[in-house]
């Protein structure tokens, strides 16, 4: 376990950030992640600030404070919430939440894309991306019971569950590895549609829900957990595969039972409700031993293993100086029967009796005192319980003298230690023990969780700064590549059939294993059946492209897959406006017969092509052919570059290689040709412009030739070829004959992931961009850089921007391509290729608006 960044906030000569108490953070299977500190204004006067001084050094006593202290302290404080995209820490969006109260929960939603935030004032919120932008947040829904602090908060289950069977992990079906599981949603809507909402548990024993009903109304309720109502200091929820919740609570101290209660919500005559039940409870270990009775009087965390599992509990109890950590599970046993009974019992098929038992599975021994936990995220499924390890069988405990450990979710059993920010000594060094006495109170972690695949965890300390931390697939065990380089190809093909982001993978992925991956991938890949190849086809290309950009060696890999991607794009956008000419067509569609008539027809001469084909399909009006001329011309760049680049492709370096050999693409190269051939006898503006040197030159009828002898050296059916002489001669006399435009191969990746290929830690300010190290080795896709004057991208939209572009713009968070925020232009065609990247980019990341002169 190491140190991948740490971000922190800009130091001021009078602080004004101080950590809330309570610190929340929650990480989204987007890679997003949100976390609170409290701002203090700027006029505070002497006694706050001590007062808060004081407060972050002695928050044990935090329970025992009443609210009215807490308000004395807290009255000017702006509670924030702060979201970042993993890749650029810096790019912060801070939102004054308008919470009242200190924000006691965050919950990310199943799609990643809506936060929840709670406070101790009973207010909910629910916040969601202002036109997509993960930099521009706004809350939109918000539910309320006054007064009432919330201390648990979850989203209803919207019944989609995997399990990953982690020893089918070298199966070569990804429906062995991964399986949908039988699971019901909380609610369901007419025709068992899952219903949104949220629910809360209060600290006076009250559980809300909210539901959102399909026009965007919320249908509140509220019941108290039992009948007897009492204070909840803690509480967690989890998910039944029936539908039910389950929740756990319990009062803070430790000599008081845990309470598990049945909660059923559903939806009568346009109204919710709520039902309650109780379930069998338990008694911390660590009270009725006799040598430990006293020694832990406060239950600190309490927490279900996973969300959908709620037969396993983890319990944390403390006091100053340290904890104890347990782990419960509930049982089936059988219930003795007195012999009385045997005999004149109903025989109901010979069953004993069995009742609900919760058991402990294993404790730790005294450990240092927790200040944080966090649970992996990934729906692990075992069958063998001697695996010895595989990402998300790890929990984490932070402790205060700011360090972590790696435990074994099960066995509690240390798997890695990190040492901490404040320490980086190891124990046993003197010098820095002493040095620590003086320093005061160490530098700890109030706020953990993982990544969806529990490669990363996220820490925020008690200064708001936040730390990025690797968890090593192996866990601190040494491992050989092989088994490595396994659960990483195996967390790759998770996040691609989830659809999650793999960021957190790609941590770990060292520049010489990048060709293994993306081979090993490919070959998975290409196992499975047609009908997933088709779904996961621009999904793989993405992982592809962003595992080619981590090594020098596979850059220009990275940018034939960003090529491939646009392509595809732009295939099926041109294909799709195609019409059939009568209404009562047969099964093809035009795309479709056009794709066969093209694979059949190996003529070199385009209009030959052409005859074969119902020209009434490709009738289109002028203006939306005129405003696809960008894409269009972009098409016909690509050709020309590609073949002129034919020749001097002996090296691996240069972009382009990728497509000599794919049949696939060169033979959608071809089609396009075609329908763009006959879209410029209607309408000779939307043709793609070429400067040639003689003027009779016929530029699309000599692409076309040439495209078809390289597509026939590679097509599917036979072994590739190598193209022959006669080709390579008519392909190095191009450049005499055509202008050869220069491409703009990849968008401008400003992200963390290149510079986090050395081992040091980077230090990063929030706010700053500029903040990355500068002096760092030219990171690998620096070959294909633009000159600072050259012209700047639309990567969408295929057109220039200009030097300094003055145009509000956005970048994707993964690939880094930027495209402007609004559109210029009118017609429906373009809008509707526009339109289809609204929510993300190309390659599935997410926008994020930048600056108009990006420089």
């Amino acid at each position: 376990m190491e140190l991948a960044y740490v971000c922190e906030w800009e130091k001021r000569p009078k602080s004004t950030h101080c950590p809330s108490i309570p610190l929340v953070c929650s990480w989204s299977c987007r890679n997003l992640v949100a976390f609170t500190t409290d701002l203090k204004s700027e006029d505070d006067d002497k006694s706050t600030q001590t007062n808060t001084h004081t407060h972050t050094h002695t928050h044990t006593q935090v329970n025992t404070q009443t609210h009215a202290e807490l308000d004395v302290l807290f009255s000017d404080v702006s509670h924030m919430i702060h979201i970042i995209d993993t890749e650029h820490p810096w790019d912060v969006f801070s939102i004054n939440s308008g919470h009242t109260e200190v924000i006691s929960c965050l919950e990310w939603d199943q799609s990643g894309s809506r936060l929840l935030s709670a406070d101790g004032d009973g207010q909910i919120k629910c916040w969601s991306m202002s036109d997509h932008l993960v930099n521009s947040w706004e809350s939109v829904l918000s539910s309320s019971l006054d007064g009432d602090p919330i201390i648990a908060l979850s989203w209803l289950h919207n019944g989609v569950k995997l399990a990953l069977h982690v020893e089918m992990s070298g199966s070569t079906n990804f429906g062995e590895k991964f399986s949908r599981v039988k699971f019901s949603p909380s609610l369901t809507l007419f025709g068992g549609k899952p219903m949104e909402g949220w629910l809360a548990v209060t600290v006076s024993g009250l559980v809300t829900v909210s539901l959102l009903k399909p026009g965007g109304a919320l249908l509140t309720a509220s019941e108290s957990l039992c009948r007897l109502r009492g204070r909840v200091a803690l509480a967690d929820i989890a998910f039944t595969g029936g539908g039910n919740i389950v929740v756990a609570a319990t009062d803070g101290s430790s000599s008081s039972p845990v309470q598990f209660y049945k909660v059923v919500v559903s939806v009568v005559s346009e109204k919710c409700r709520i039902d309650t039940e109780l379930l069998p409870s338990l008694f911390l270990r660590c009270t009725t031993d006799p040598l430990r009775r006293e020694k832990y009087p406060a239950v600190t965390h309490l927490k279900f293993l996973t969300r959908e599992n709620s037969e396993q509990v983890l319990l944390c109890a403390s006091n100053q100086n340290g904890s104890i950590v347990e782990c419960w599970s509930l049982r089936k046993e059988g219930l003795p029967v007195n012999n009385i009974f045997q005999h004149c019992s109903p025989v109901v098929g010979e069953k004993q009796p069995t009742i609900l038992k919760w058991r402990i599975l294993t404790t730790t021994s005294d450990l240092e005192r927790v200040s944080a936990v966090a649970l992996p995220k990934l729906p692990i499924s075992i069958s063998n319980t001697e695996l010895k390890f595989c990402p998300g069988l790890g929990l984490a405990l932070a402790f205060h003298d700011g360090s972590i450990q790696i435990l074994h979710r099960l066995s509690l059993h240390t798997m890695g230690v990190f040492y901490g920010a404040s320490s980086a000594q190891r124990p046993g060094d003197e010098s820095a023990i002493k040095r620590q006495r003086t320093a005061g109170p160490t530098v700890h972690f109030k706020a953990l969780q993982f990544s969806w695949t529990s490669l990363a965890l996220a820490g925020v300390d008690n200064h708001g700064k936040l730390h990025m931390l690797r968890v090593s697939p192996s866990m601190g065990q040494v491992l050989e590549m092989n088994t490595t380089l396994r659960h990483l190809l195996f967390l790759l093909e998770y996040c691609m059939v989830t659809g999650y982001d793999w960021w957190d993978v790609l941590l770990h992925v060292q520049p010489s294993m990048v060709h293994n991956l993306v081979e090993k991938l490919h070959e998975e890949y290409m196992r499975q059946n047609q009908a997933l190849q088709q779904v996961l086809a621009t999904r793989i290309v993405a992982v592809k492209a962003s595992l080619c950009k981590l090594s020098t060696a596979t850059a220009a890999r990275a940018c034939d897959f960003h090529a491939k991607l646009l392509l595809i794009a732009i295939s099926s956008t041109l294909k799709s406006l195609l019409r059939p000419h009568v209404l009562n067509t047969p099964d093809k569609s035009p795309g479709d017969r056009l794709t066969e008539i093209c694979a059949k027809n190996t003529d070199t001469d385009i209009d030959k092509v052409m005859l074969n084909l119902k020209t009434e399909e490709f009738v289109l009006d002028g203006p939306p052919l005129q405003s696809l001329q960008q894409l269009i011309q972009w098409v016909g760049d690509f050709v020309l570059y590609l073949l002129a680049n034919l020749p001097n492709q002996g090296s691996m370096v240069r972009p382009g290689f990728g497509f000599m050999r794919d049949g696939a693409s060169l033979g959608m190269l071809r089609e396009m040709l075609v329908m763009i051939r006959i879209w410029g006898l209607l309408k000779p503006g939307c043709l793609p412009t070429f400067t040639a040197t003689s003027d009779n030159q016929d530029s699309m009828l000599l692409l076309f030739r040439l495209l078809t002898k390289l597509w026939l050296c590679s097509r599917d059916d036979g072994a590739p070829q190598d193209p022959d002489d006669s080709l390579i001669d008519e392909c190095c006399l191009l450049p005499s004959q055509l202008l050869v435009p220069s491409m703009d191969w990849l968008p401008v990746n400003d992200g963390v992931m290149v510079k986090l290929q050395g081992k040091h830690p980077l230090r990063l300010q929030f706010g700053k961009a500029s903040s990355l190290p500068s002096n760092a080795p030219p990171t690998p896709l620096e070959v294909f850089n633009r000159t600072p004057g050259s012209q700047r991208m639309d990567n969408l939209r295929c057109v220039h921007m200009g030097v300094c572009p003055t145009e509000e713009s956005k970048a994707c968070t993964r690939c880094g391509c930027v495209t402007m925020l609004r559109s210029p232009n009118k017609t429906n065609a373009m809008k509707q290729w526009e339109q289809r990247w609204i929510k993300n980019c190309l390659c599935g990341g997410l926008w994020r608006r930048i600056p108009p002169t990006f420089t």
